[in-house]
Parts: structure tokens; sequence; C-alpha cells
């Protein structure tokens, strides 16, 4: 499915009332970009990947770019593919849906955090990304499509 044919579904998620974010898979050569959220407790919060939420009358691709840029300061140079999505609920209680999507950028660095305490180039072979496990699904899928074994 192509990024605009998600531009398609944008009316009726707002009319179901279900909030849409993307999140992208930057590759550095078997490495993904991911960032850390600011720890307060004891308990290390999940990595996560850059993405942002789709503003009203925002495409999907449109946020997808503000958002990489946003978050990391990288520039979105191309779209690749649309990897998988998901469905959860906000801390606020309400429904989401986050559009998965492998892209390119212009330089993989330097990475400039807005927002998060800090980030990684995690191996996507490796053990231990500490992403939840609905994140854990969308990178195994991109390494089987892009690193078939």
């Amino acid at each position: 499915m192509s990024v605009s044919m998600f531009d398609e579904t944008l009316p009726r998620g707002e009319q179901d009332g279900v909030g849409l974010r993307v999140g992208a898979i930057i590759d550095r050569g078997g490495e993904v970009l991911l960032l850390e959220l600011p720890s307060t407790g004891p308990i290390r919060p999940t990595r996560k990947l850059p993405g942002a939420t789709v503003e009203p009358g925002e495409s999907v691709a449109g946020a997808l770019i503000r958002g990489v840029h946003e978050e990391t300061g990288l520039t979105v140079t191309d779209i690749r593919h649309h990897i998988g999505d998901f469905d959860y609920l906000s801390p606020a209680g309400k429904p989401v849906r986050r559009l998965h999507f492998a892209v390119e950028v212009e330089s993989p660095g330097p990475v400039v955090l807005s927002a998060h305490a800090g980030y990684v180039w995690a191996p996507l072979d490796g053990d231990g990304l500490s992403v939840t496990s609905s994140i854990q699904k969308i990178l195994d899928d991109y390494r089987e499509l892009v690193y078939p074994r």
C-alpha cells in the first residue's frame, strides 16, 4: 500500500475518532535508529522509532518527514516501504493507529535530538533492542523484507 493510499483513510480515521501516528525506520547498514525517552525512575523506558502525530489536514508523508526532522534533525529523502501498523490506546485512553515506514535520509548524522534523552543505532539482528513487542514485530518484518535469510 502506498503512502498516498493512507491519506485517503485520514478523514475516516478522524470521523471514527482514531488518531494516526507515523513511525520511521532509519537503517544504517543493518542498524536502526532508536530514540530513548527520559527516565526518572528505576525502570528504564522502552526505546521508540522516530515519528509524529498526523495533524488535521496533514498528509501521512508530510507527518513522517516532519516527525523525523523534528525528533532527529535528519532529512527524509525517500519513503521506501510501508512495513506495518498496530493499534493501541494512548495514555489518555484514546484509540491510536501507528503506521510504520522504511525511509531514506540525506545523511545518518549528526542526530540532533529535540525531546529525547538519547539515541542508539541498534543492530537489527541483535537482542535487547529494548522496544515494545509491537515495535519488535515491525522491526522483524522490516528485517525479513530487506535482509531475508
